[in-house]
């Protein structure tokens, strides 16, 4: 179905902006982006696939089961995201807060042509309708001209869907529902976004990768919808019948001098704060793979181990397990969704407050974006630290959160939404 070429290549960096620009000739554009991070699960340094063959698009009602017949059709390589309001197909939930971005529930498209990116090779596969076009494309892309790239957004206002006491007031009462036992860790999620507003979706990405240099960048692009995504986690990854999962809960700033940097690193590894919030989640993440592994199967490879990124340090546990023959892969991810990182525990619990509480719908945030092999295996991110932008509606968007456990001080809280909001602010204001 494919023609495949491999092209040697010898920077790797040098020919990101030429094909990213290149692409943006198409409605359907998704480049995934590890940028040179190695963690012994990622097997690609980049993905770039482009213009949709065929496509999916749905509202969430019976959207696993639409997305598992198109999968299964299909065979063959498939690109899109989750949103979090997934949730209301997985279990009786709804959604009726505010949307701004309008963003449909799930899509993914089968794309013409794939690029797979090694640091010193790229592999090219175009489907046979269109592999006349791939010679002339590889040499476009050589050549195409950076002067093109818009360097610079207008500054943009950027407002608060929750206000600060608003915010503490929401907390306060999350916390009374722990106290009560209702739940025992929910995340907590706040939205920022500017109206009537257009911003360069490729620039704006381009600037929010080099600032983070996370090892799950998305550049998403659907026929005017954009996800611009700095995420460092990774929600799930099936390779054969091993399924791992590394959710991320807990977070320190960086420090420009080492020695305290350093320390901020000792700080955090040794937070029971921290440390209780990240062992909860891996607990919650090990019963939801249980429903789908074969008996014994499910580890913990790491727990609460710290990796450190340009803008943050982040503590993050590995779960891994085997998965039963007869679950299919969209069945996998359906066990496991929402990511108990950006949910709580009990799990169901903890989405009837956080939808209580919480101003904005949340959508595509913290929901998930990844692929299809044509084999079924598969790679997600969590669409977290990532500038979300409808271009008909001019909205730009982007939400932050974090954990709610009985040891939150709300002001700790509050300022720690702000570390991690700042990437995107910088992006969006500069």
């Amino acid at each position: 179905m494919r023609e495949i070429k491999k092209v040697s290549i010898n920077s790797l960096d040098e020919l990101k902006p030429r094909i990213l620009l290149w692409a943006q000739q198409f409605e359907e554009v998704a480049w995934m982006d590890s940028n040179s991070f190695k963690d012994g699960h990622s097997k690609y340094s980049a993905i770039l696939a482009v213009d949709a063959f065929t496509a999916i698009k749905t509202d969430s009602f019976n959207a696993f089961e639409k997305l598992e017949e198109y999968q299964t059709t299909t065979k063959d390589w498939l690109f899109g995201y989750l949103t979090y309001d997934l949730k209301n197909d997985v279990e009786n939930l709804s959604s009726s807060n505010v949307d701004g971005l309008a963003f449909p529930d799930l899509q993914f498209f089968q794309p013409k042509k794939i690029f797979f990116f090694s640091e010193t090779e790229v592999e090219i596969h175009y489907l046979n309708m269109v592999d006349d076009e791939l010679e002339n494309d590889w040499l476009t892309i050589l050549s195409t001209d950076l002067s093109e790239t818009s360097n610079t957004n207008n500054s943009v206002k950027i407002s608060l869907r929750t206000s600060k006491d608003a915010y503490f007031e929401k907390v306060g009462a999350m916390l009374k529902h722990i106290e009560r036992g209702d739940i025992y860790e929910a995340n907590f999620c706040q939205e920022f976004y500017t109206e009537d507003t257009v911003i360069d979706p490729l620039s704006t990405f381009l600037h929010l990768n080099e600032i983070s240099l996370s090892p799950f960048a998305t550049f998403l692009k659907f026929t005017g919808l954009y996800a611009l995504s700095a995420s460092p986690e990774r929600y799930l990854k099936k390779t054969g019948d091993v399924v791992v999962s590394q959710p991320i809960k807990g977070t320190a700033k960086r420090l420009s001098n080492a020695s305290e940097d350093k320390k901020m690193i000792e700080e955090l590894q040794s937070d029971p704060k921290e440390r209780s919030e990240n062992i909860m989640i891996t607990d919650l993440v090990r019963n939801d793979l249980s429903r789908i592994a074969k008996k014994g199967t499910v580890t913990v490879e790491e727990l609460c181990k710290i990796y450190t990124f340009e803008q943050v340090h982040q503590m993050i546990s590995t779960i891994r397990c085997e998965v039963k023959d007869s679950v299919s892969p969209v069945e996998i991810i359906k066990n496991s969704f929402p990511m108990g990182s950006m949910t709580g525990a009990p799990k169901v619990s903890a989405m009837k407050i956080i939808e209580q509480l919480e101003d904005a719908k949340r959508g595509l945030y913290s929901g998930a974006v990844g692929y299809f092999t044509p084999s079924g295996d598969f790679d997600f991110n969590v669409v977290i630290r990532s500038i979300l932008y409808n271009e008909e509606k001019k909205y730009v968007s982007f939400s932050v959160g974090g954990a709610i456990t009985t040891k939150s001080i709300i002001e700790n809280e509050y300022q720690e939404c702000l570390l991690k909001a700042k990437a995107m602010r910088t992006v969006l204001e500069s």
